[in-house]
């Protein structure tokens, strides 16, 4: 992609669920330096609804939004994005996925490997590593250092009889829980403040919530308690670190609409200067291996006690 002075980046958009209609269509829009070139998804009408609302065109044809745009943004299940992702690479876009990027890790690295061999661009979409307040955070936890352990849980909701999300309905979710959901956030702000993961223990608790220890290349130890299945009154998300400054505690965001925002700056960004985004499909899928060893952990453990 290279644009002239004044002109704008021409970013389509794949998918039309409730993610895409509430964070990423909206965004697209309303950026100044985005030219909002399309929408297409798995069901047409829903497509034509979301371009017409958004003032752009819907294809049906995804390698036509692929020849009209300089980059996509993904808004689709792990598993259906994954190879989408890789051909709009092969087509020249650069690409804005959702975490996690897959669920298998044999495919995430198979899909890092295609999205960096294309020489495009890329970032995942972890919303606090764009969300200013919590980004902004991130990084001057990174400059502090000496920490010695991270604790986090994040207990949503989503399932709770008592919660009524439109997200709910989604069979990835509902298939993967809160492990695959919310696990990718947690992991994004610790790897870059703590060190990548040289262990992992994860031990299964009510539902579909799972309970994480890892151990990081800083030597420091992280825990995590992550679920969907949360009663509504109790749902947070939260994030502290301990170390040799005492404690510090992750300060709240709000919603995902100015982080989106923020993931297609750090895209423009890294096709300027052609510097690799920290929060790149390299990273992603790193973030996957993980996640796929923690469940494969755990349903060990679950055989084991039978």
């Amino acid at each position: 992609m290279t644009n002239l002075p004044g002109t704008k980046t021409r970013i389509g958009l794949l998918g039309t669920g409730p993610w895409a209609e509430r964070t990423h269509a909206p965004a697209l829009a309303a950026h100044p330096d985005v030219e909002f070139s399309g929408v297409w998804g798995r069901r047409p009408e829903a497509a034509a609804a979301l371009a017409a609302a958004c003032g752009t065109k819907a294809y049906e044809d995804v390698d036509a939004l692929f020849e009209a745009s300089d980059a996509v943004a993904l808004a689709l299940p792990p598993d259906v994005q994954a190879p989408l992702a890789a051909r709009a690479a092969a087509a020249g876009c650069h690409v804005i996925l959702d975490k996690p990027v897959t669920t298998s890790a044999a495919t995430a690295r198979e899909l890092a490997d295609a999205v960096t061999g294309a020489g495009v661009a890329s970032v995942v979409f972890c919303t606090l590593r764009f969300a200013p307040p919590t980004a902004r955070w991130i990084d001057e936890q990174v400059a502090a250092g000496g920490w010695f352990l991270g604790e986090a849980h994040w207990l949503g909701a989503l399932f709770s009889p008592d919660a009524d999300s439109v997200y709910a309905a989604s069979p990835w979710r509902r298939d993967k829980g809160g492990l695959w959901d919310v696990g990718p956030h947690v992991l994004s702000v610790f790897l870059p403040i703590l060190g990548d993961v040289t262990s992992i223990s994860c031990t299964e608790g009510r539902a579909d919530t799972r309970h994480l220890t890892l151990r990081h290349t800083s030597g420091a130890s992280s825990t995590a308690t992550l679920t969907l299945s949360a009663p509504a009154a109790s749902a947070e998300a939260a994030l502290s670190l301990y170390g040799e400054r005492g404690k510090a505690v992750m300060p709240h965001w709000d919603g995902a609409l100015d982080a989106f925002g923020g993931a297609v700056d750090g895209l423009l960004e890294a096709v300027r200067t052609g510097r690799p985004h920290p929060c790149d499909v390299r990273f992603g899928a790193r973030l996957t291996e993980i996640l796929a060893e923690a469940e494969a952990v755990a349903r060990a453990e679950r055989v084991a006690v039978r």
